[in-house]
């Protein structure tokens, strides 16, 4: 590849994320940085995606812009609390999730943007149930269960978080 079709990961982020469904029915951008993200091992996670883990942006409902498309949420069982999966209603890809009917926040699959390269995971979870064949990037926090997010995010994810839940 030649240098000059090479993106720095700083200019990849300069422009807002844009993703969608397999089929195009459903396109949508991200207004904002994610709060944080979360790469999942649980088992439910790994059921519920057909992977090991899964990606996911965690970002204000506001800041997910419709450009097409009403994805619809569909109930499924998780061992921890209530939780939709907003997929097409079309090709029934999914978009992102609702855990614990929050509406001010969604958790955007990664896998869903046009570059999902553009989001690395900033924290591990549920490793416990991680499959042993994955090795874990040093340097990112990994958590055997859940955390204490008021111990492991910055302040300003802490304050966007607390913004949007109170909203």
């Amino acid at each position: 590849m030649n240098r000059k079709n090479m993106k720095t990961r700083a200019e990849r982020k300069s422009k807002r994320p844009r993703g969608g469904c397999s089929c195009g029915e459903v396109r949508y951008e991200l207004l904002a940085e994610p709060i944080r993200v979360h790469c999942c091992h649980c088992t439910d996670c790994q059921r519920h995606t057909g992977s090991a883990f899964v990606l996911n942006a965690i970002i204000e409902t506001s800041a997910i812009k419709m450009i097409r498309g009403d994805p619809q949420a569909i109930p499924v069982h998780r061992d921890y609390g209530p939780h939709d999966i907003y997929r097409c209603r079309k090709c029934k890809t999914a978009l992102w999730s609702d855990y614990g009917h929050r509406p001010q926040i969604r958790f955007v699959r990664v896998g869903t943007l046009d570059d999902p390269s553009v989001l690395r995971p900033d924290i591990h979870i549920y490793t416990r149930t991680k499959v042993p064949w994955l090795k874990l990037p040093r340097g990112t926090p990994a958590f055997k269960g859940y955390y204490d997010a008021k111990k492991v995010w910055p302040k300003k994810s802490l304050e966007r978080l607390r913004t949007a839940l109170a909203g």
